[in-house]
């Protein structure tokens, strides 16, 4: 499968995990899928990655992150892990339809690249090995969604698709994205060799993370003290990624514990969604039949998943009591790390003891009006830099206008205004528009671009990733993406399988 003209971009790769040994890979070949073609290309990331300029324009290089060719020096593998899904206990699972090619040095780290849709695993259980175009744009532009908005994510250098076959609820067609991350470590690796009772592998795997992205804690004397860090920290950035979810109303949809990132990560987007209108027991995977990931329980599962964690890194804790303790850091850093996400949002610069208060009041008032989230905190933004030539009541019409039954809105107001006393209007509007995004990847539009794509007309996907890259920006041609959604946005299912 080896190209003879892949040597001109040779990219020094090296196999994360070679060194630890096989019980914790799997090496395997790419299945080539017929016809491939380039769907969409991240221009700005392969720059970021220091790639050379024509490297997503080169047809070899389109063969090779199809998993038609495999670079030379390399051996793709697939990484073992397990974990709970849905709250119940899976057992092993595994890296089903995603390959790692390697790591490469980059401008902004060390980078691992994946192929997801590259053909079956040893791990694929019973799938197909594949991903298919839908569920591959929705991916690409999400993670890319997600970095615009400042949210620590996977990222997607491109997707390059096929018209070979692929079934799943209906026969679609198969697409390949290639996902890059510092790494794509999970909860669920880690509870693996906990699972299996091999401590050494457990420790192994633990120490590699260690000194690969958390080198910091060599400081510490290895053994307990070390560990219990490790969770204290994972946990801390775990609750960073669930307060800036929760700000911009992302609903993940399946946080399943393989599904979270030892480095706070957002990862995997399947049945994911940002709200249309503010909705805190909003489920957005239908395949969540007990509303288990419900938008307002985020913050509870991402806990419950680190208790998860710290069971499985007790053989190297030691000390039952000393793990909930590092889990504490989730539980009493969470809330000001929401309440402070939320003060931003409002403008209210560093946070008070009172701003409970005013965020909970108003987050209420918007989920009795099932207010649309995002055209709400925009409007906001532009009405408070209106105050500076404006009345209250001239500077919030646009605002009090998105309500229904105004008087819950005109009695919450004059709150807002008095702990806003003293502000620089222009200036408080300013932050709030880099902190409220004009665009995000609503569910309609993602799928508007996917039927453009099935036709085969790639330029939706195209005008959506460099808009989102650029959320806050006004973008002004591209103003119809910044409305309220169509009604039949709220019909659009999206599952697992997405």
């Amino acid at each position: 499968m080896q190209s003879e003209s892949a040597t001109e971009f040779t990219l020094n790769w090296q196999h994360p995990y070679q060194a630890l040994g096989e019980v914790f890979y799997t090496s395997v070949q790419p299945t080539p899928l017929t016809q491939a073609h380039w769907v969409s290309r991240n221009h700005l990331l392969s720059q970021q990655l220091g790639l050379p300029a024509d490297f997503l324009h080169n047809h070899t290089v389109m063969q090779m992150l199809t998993g038609n060719h495999v670079w030379p020096d390399t051996q793709p593998f697939a990484s073992v892990y397990s974990g709970h899904q849905f709250g119940v206990w899976a057992g092993q699972l595994g890296d089903g339809r995603a390959l790692s090619l390697g790591a490469i040095h980059t401008p902004i780290g060390m980078q691992e690249f994946q192929l997801k849709g590259a053909g079956m695993t040893p791990y694929s259980r019973m799938g197909d090995g594949r991903a298919v175009l839908r569920s591959s744009i929705r991916e690409y532009l999400c993670s890319e969604a997600m970095y615009g908005l400042g949210i620590p994510t996977t990222r997607a250098l491109c997707i390059t698709a096929s018209p070979d076959r692929v079934l799943r609820e209906e026969i679609e067609t198969a697409a390949v994205v290639t996902r890059v991350a510092p790494c794509f470590l999970r909860f669920g690796h880690l509870q693996h060799f906990a699972a299996i009772g091999d401590n050494a592998a457990l420790k192994q795997l633990t120490d590699h993370l260690v000194h690969k992205h958390f080198p910091h804690l060599l400081e510490l004397t290895e053994g307990p003290a070390r560990y219990t860090t490790l969770l204290a920290e994972i946990s801390q950035l775990t609750a960073e990624l669930l307060a800036k979810w929760q700000a911009v109303g992302f609903c993940h949809g399946v946080m399943n514990t393989d599904n979270m990132s030892l480095l706070g990560l957002t990862i995997d987007y399947g049945p994911f969604q940002f709200l249309d209108s503010f909705d805190p027991g909003h489920i957005c995977n239908h395949s969540d039949h007990q509303g288990r990931y419900a938008y307002a329980r985020q913050p509870q599962v991402a806990y419950w998943n680190l208790f998860c964690l710290g069971q499985a890194l007790l053989p190297l804790i030691e000390d039952q009591d000393l793990a909930v303790q590092s889990l504490e850091t989730f539980k009493n850093n969470y809330p000001l790390l929401a309440d402070q996400a939320f003060a931003n949002k409002l403008g209210l610069g560093d946070l008070q003891t009172s701003d409970h208060v005013l965020i909970e009041s108003v987050l209420q008032l918007l989920a009795r009006e099932k207010t649309d989230f995002t055209i709400f905190w925009r409007r906001m933004s532009h009405a408070v830099g209106r105050l500076h030539t404006h009345t209250p009541d001239q500077a919030f019409e646009p605002v009090r206008a998105m309500f229904i039954q105004a008087d819950s809105w005109d009695a919450w107001l004059p709150d807002y205004m008095e702990r806003m006393h003293g502000t620089d209007w222009l200036a408080a509007s300013e932050r709030m528009l880099k902190t409220n995004p004009k665009f995000v990847l609503r569910n309609h539009l993602g799928e508007q671009a996917i039927q453009q794509a099935k036709m085969g007309d790639f330029s939706g996907v195209d005008d959506l990733l460099k808009l989102l890259q650029t959320p806050f920006d006004e973008h002004p041609a591209f103003e119809q993406f910044a409305g309220f959604p169509p009604d039949w946005a709220s019909t659009i299912s999206i599952s697992c399988s997405s």
